[in-house]
């Protein structure tokens, strides 16, 4: 037992340690002033459509559908690691002690988003409901519980099946707890205990099989790896990650792309720039999801000034770490067996970013087309990616 509380600590204090690592990197000035920005609107928007919103709304419905999907999604955090297939063998017997820590640790670090949105909701439901305050607020009692036998529950499954159709499980959990909060929503106290008995006689008949099967390693190792590094590659947006190394796709529906660039020698680097962007995941999704972002925001956002701040804030960040990818590269390339000037390549990917910002300033034009002044946060991308490439420090030469 005293070996598995040193493992687990170990293992706890280093996973922190890394995620504030990153972190940090993620969290600074401009991001802040954006999410302030996006926040304050957001809520702006919301409280005015609660002021025209019908009394025939299904906000039960909403609420309960969102929470319960959030709720169904219960990923266990096991950290374990590749080596435990091996070296905890000896102490299987004991694992459920390491198991305990880590479902504590699995729902405290995410019931949490399911508290705030239901929180988010109550507005809504204090609009088009007649609900008194004690049923709401029961109703958040329900989702905390909820979310505890949903860890419980996917846990248990996970370690019974090896991790095989999983989404079944996940469906049913889903159904339920979308009903058990909408039961809760419509004032019928007697059917969300009902769903809740439910969900309680099905994690016990689980833990029943859990207790005579051999601890699932392989699986738990492969499930913490994923999550991992789905969190480096997030991270990787923001900041360099040394020992993540993105996947690669042919994407040959842009193959036309490359038909813009001449085929002479002095444009290699612009056809290599070219294919890195379009071909690397990290790179490509990158400037999509930022992209999507800023065409969201001009969408739904009706403040102005809010659309120029976010719009400005994400193409400051899409060149910046664009940039950065494509000039910090440490892999080898063959373009450095020849005679070719190395300086070149700024120039191709400075040619790269400004193709494609002028991209992304052209779908936020026409997403902010019915907006006040609909063409500034395209003037604004443009302008503030143009700036960052020429103010921004030459990884290549750090």
């Amino acid at each position: 037992m005293n070996n598995l509380q040193e493992v687990w600590s170990k293992r706890f204090n280093h996973y922190i340690n890394e995620v504030q690592k990153y972190m940090r990197f993620v969290f600074t000035g401009h991001l802040a002033l954006v999410l302030v920005f996006v926040i304050g609107a957001v809520g702006y928007q919301y409280s005015e459509w609660l002021k025209v919103v019908s009394d025939a709304f299904p906000g039960e419905w909403v609420v309960a559908a969102i929470v319960g999907l959030i709720l169904a999604f219960s990923r266990p955090v096991t950290l374990l690691r590749e080596p435990d297939q091996v070296y905890l063998l000896p102490l299987e017997s004991k694992m459920s002690y390491f198991f305990n820590r880590a479902l504590n640790w699995t729902f405290w670090s995410q019931v949490g988003l399911a508290a705030v949105v239901y929180i988010i909701g109550i507005p809504l439901l204090n609009t088009v409901t007649k609900l008194s305050s004690t049923f709401i607020w029961l109703g958040l009692a329900v989702v905390v519980i909820l979310k505890y036998l949903n860890v419980q529950i996917e846990f248990n499954y996970r370690y019974c099946n090896r991790g095989s159709n999983t989404f079944v499980d996940r469906i049913v959990r889903v159904v339920i707890s979308i009903l058990t909060v909408q039961a809760m929503l419509s004032s019928n106290f007697a059917l969300a205990i009902i769903f809740v008995v439910l969900l309680i006689f099905y994690n016990s008949s689980l833990k029943r099989r859990v207790k005579v099967q051999p601890v699932p390693y392989e699986h738990f190792v492969k499930l913490e790896q994923n999550r991992m590094m789905g969190f480096y590659r997030f991270a990787n947006y923001f900041t360099d990650v040394p020992h993540l190394r993105g996947s690669i796709r042919r994407r040959g529906w842009l193959n036309f792309v490359y038909n813009l660039i001449p085929y002479k020698k002095e444009n290699a680097h612009n056809y290599l720039v070219f294919r890195t962007f379009i071909r690397t995941d990290d790179h490509f999704y990158l400037w999509v999801r930022l992209t999507f972002i800023s065409g969201v925001i001009a969408i739904f956002v009706n403040i102005p000034i809010v659309i120029w701040v976010v719009a400005g804030a994400l193409s400051f960040a899409t060149t910046l770490q664009l940039k950065y990818a494509l000039l910090s590269s440490s892999d080898f390339r063959m373009d450095r067996l020849y005679p070719i000037d190395s300086n070149l390549r700024k120039k191709a990917v400075q040619k790269v970013l400004r193709i494609f910002m002028v991209v992304q300033a052209f779908i936020v034009l026409i997403c902010a087309i019915e907006q006040p002044l609909f063409f500034v946060p395209a003037i604004v991308v443009i302008l503030i990616s143009e700036i960052t490439f020429i103010m921004s420090k030459d990884p290549s030469r750090e």
